[in-house]
Order: C-alpha cells, then sequence, then structure tokens
C-alpha cells in the first residue's frame, strides 16, 4: 500500500465511519513514473450518504481529500460512492476502471 493511499483510507474511515472502503492506486495503469501515486480508486459505501445526490457525495470526499488534490500529488481520483442499500443494489461491485488513453500511451 502506497503512503498516499494510506493518507487517503485515513481520512476517508475517519470522515464517514463507511461500511465498505476501498482506495485502490490505479497509477501503473498509466503514463506516470513508478511510484507516481497519482491516480487512484475510491469505493465508498457509507450511511452518511443517504439522502444525498451523487455530486453532493463527490463534493464531500473531495473536500476531505482537498490537500490532496490541490497539492498536485493525485492528479485522478475515480469515485464510486454509495449507500449500504446502492451497494446491495449493485450486487457489491463496481464497474471496471477504463483503460488510459493519454500520455505515452495514447495511440
Amino acid at each position: 500500500m502506497t503512503t498516499t493511499q494510506k493518507i487517503i483510507e485515513k481520512k476517508l474511515q475517519e470522515s464517514f465511519s463507511p461500511l465498505h472502503l476501498e482506495v485502490i492506486d490505479e497509477s501503473h495503469n498509466h503514463s506516470v513514473p513508478d511510484g507516481a501515486e497519482s491516480h487512484f480508486k475510491v469505493v465508498l459505501v457509507t450511511e452518511a450518504f443517504e439522502g444525498e445526490k451523487l455530486i453532493q457525495r463527490h463534493r464531500r470526499v473531495n473536500k476531505v481529500l482537498a490537500e490532496e488534490l490541490s497539492e498536485g500529488g493525485v492528479h485522478a481520483l475515480a469515485l464510486h460512492t454509495m449507500t449500504p442499500e446502492d451497494w446491495f443494489n449493485h450486487g457489491g461491485t463496481v464497474p471496471a476502471s477504463p483503460e488510459c488513453l493519454g500520455g505515452s500511451k495514447k495511440s
């Protein structure tokens, strides 16, 4: 687990008390130097999102991670923010991240 990944996990755990949390470093799938820690996928399931629209959930997560996002370290953050009911209705899964088409991988 990377350092940035641990920081993201800790902040989200403390802020949302999630029933399920995954923070996945997907930097290796992108055209970035080894150890870049710049692209993450977050699966966050919490009762705290009850009654909120998706944009509100994402804004809350972005606010918690404002420091990581503003310092330029985290370039991309794929958010899958769900209530327990949403998680159940999706069978406990989220879509796979698309392949990187940027940088040196661009055709």
